[in-house]
């Protein structure tokens, strides 16, 4: 499941990956919402202005993986809510603990524990 969200390119040695990202610029906060397809689901705060969304997605594309942002580049998808980043410095076994902990996170792995819906009142109030 985790190895479907990225691609481990022919011209390197298992130094670098290519993760298949869908960005959900302009939301409430900035997280991994878990996995989209053959994608990871990304929502970023900053709006889809001049780059800014861009530039989040590597911020969390790079806290992700443990590397700095200078070795998170986007490669497709400038306009697109599809896009994808190469991540330099990063191994696929690293890349599969890394994106698997984020799932996990996020509640989207056997065994972790599902988002809860809960009950509203005609007023809108939470229950438990």
């Amino acid at each position: 499941m985790v190895d479907d969200l990225f691609d481990i390119p022919a011209s390197d040695q298992g130094d670098a990956i290519v993760l298949r990202v869908v960005a959900h610029p302009g939301a409430g906060r900035t997280a991994v919402m878990g996995q989209h397809g053959d994608a990871l689901k990304l929502k970023v705060a900053a709006p889809p202005v001049g780059g800014r969304a861009n530039e989040a997605c590597v911020e969390l594309v790079a806290e992700l993986f443990g590397v700095k942002a200078e070795q998170v580049v986007l490669t497709s998808g400038e306009t697109s809510r599809a896009k994808r980043f190469r991540v330099e410095g990063v191994s696929a076994d690293d890349a599969r603990r890394a994106i698997g902990r984020a799932l996990e996170q996020a509640g989207q792995l056997p065994g972790a524990p599902a988002n809860r819906q809960r009950a509203r009142t005609d007023r809108g109030r939470r229950l438990r």
